[in-house]
């Protein structure tokens, strides 16, 4: 009678047994496709799953080369591409790659490839594992298709903000011409005798003027900005400031009959800056106090150097600026307190603000329940 074999050893051999059947069944079933060809890429063999994606049964898997189930497109680039790339590296990660199915559907896959090479160093076999791809795929065509909508929505209205600036930067300029005549007419009406009415009347035209003539400024100055012109300065430390300034101070005092403004000047050095440009600074600041500030309370504008700063400060009371408006109060239509309606495009602010950086220098707020100071501080040197 032959001897049996000792418990430990049929033990073992069950449990190899079992181990080689679940190893096959994980190669069959597994839940992506694996595939082996030899060093040229014809099949050698491909697991159940592989062959239910393709329709082709494994038999007829192992009559085929690899890129016989590829499209024109992914037959060119495995040929030029993958598989030099492989033989020289030794392996490549995800590949997206188009499968012809037996119907010739399309199977997106996403494919990762290592080559493996005998005992001489020379290629032998290719093991590949693929994974379906068609919702990635999808999902990455979905991204290009929203990136190339939003790229022509961001362009479609670059062209229609650079159109409504050059608009604006031609109605600004050819508002100049009607707005010159008026000026022209008020001052010809000035020499004429007027009874106290008529008196009011061009006082109160003549300050529309200036309001009208500050507000194409501040537009035309907005869309130079925009369009790449930015402020333009014409520097010049021979002449005075102060005259200007004092101007400025007059015309707003006209328009603004029934409010106090108090001006105080010490300007002792000459000032490197574009005095037309520092007048429109501060008829901004100015307008901006008369329109804001309390009207009970004067509104005081100081203008003074020292050894090597211009500084300019319009000062008025009432409210504080609300802390919503703080953070966006020099941006372009912006207004410091939002309860004023219809008193400007909101730009004054934004163009004394660019008016301060073109001139090297800043222009900062301070706002509490005492008063609203607007601060303009520059070098009187440039450096």
């Amino acid at each position: 009678m032959p001897r049996s074999k000792p418990l430990s050893e049929r033990a073992s051999s069950e449990g190899a047994a079992e181990a080689a059947t679940d190893f096959e069944d994980l190669f069959e079933s597994a839940p992506c496709g694996y595939l082996s060809t030899d060093k040229d890429g014809r099949i050698i063999r491909a697991n159940q799953t592989f062959a239910s994606w393709t329709g082709f049964t494994t038999e007829t898997l192992a009559t085929k080369r690899l890129s016989d189930l590829l499209t024109v497109a992914g037959r060119i680039f495995y040929e030029t591409h993958f598989a030099p790339m492989l033989h020289i590296q030794g392996s490549f990660n995800e590949v997206a790659l188009d499968l012809l199915t037996s119907q010739g559907r399309k199977l997106p896959v996403i494919v990762n490839a290592v080559e493996r090479r005998d005992d001489a160093g020379h290629p032998a076999f290719i093991r590949f594992t693929l994974f379906v791809a068609a919702e990635r795929r999808s999902y990455e065509l979905g991204l290009l298709e929203a990136r190339d909508t939003a790229q022509a929505t961001v362009a479609a209205e670059r062209a229609d903000s650079e159109l409504r600036e050059q608009f604006i930067a031609v109605l600004g300029h050819d508002l100049r011409n009607p707005l010159a005549a008026i000026a022209s007419g008020v001052r010809m009406l000035e020499r004429e005798k007027l009874g106290e009415r008529g008196r009011t009347v061009l006082s109160l035209m003549e300050g529309s003027v200036v309001r009208a003539a500050g507000l194409i400024d501040n537009v035309l100055d907005f869309a130079r900005g925009r369009l790449g012109g930015g402020i333009t300065l014409s520097r010049d430390a021979s002449e005075p400031l102060e005259p200007v300034l004092r101007q400025v101070v007059a015309e707003l005092r006209a328009i603004a009959p029934d409010q106090e403004v108090e001006a105080h000047y010490s300007i002792n050095d000459p000032v490197n800056c574009d005095r037309v440009r520092i007048g429109q600074l501060l008829s901004n600041l100015l307008g901006n106090a008369l329109t804001h500030g309390a009207k009970d309370q004067p509104v005081r504008v100081e203008a003074t150097t020292n050894a090597d700063t211009l500084t300019i400060a319009v000062t008025n009371g009432g409210a504080p600026i609300p802390a919503s408006a703080m953070a966006r109060l020099f941006h372009p239509f912006q207004r410091g307190d939002d309860r004023v309606r219809h008193q400007g495009l909101g730009l004054g602010l934004h163009i004394a603000s660019e008016i301060a950086n073109a001139h090297g220098g800043s222009l900062t707020v301070r706002s509490d329940e005492t008063d609203t100071r607007f601060t303009f501080t520059m070098p009187l040197i440039v450096p």
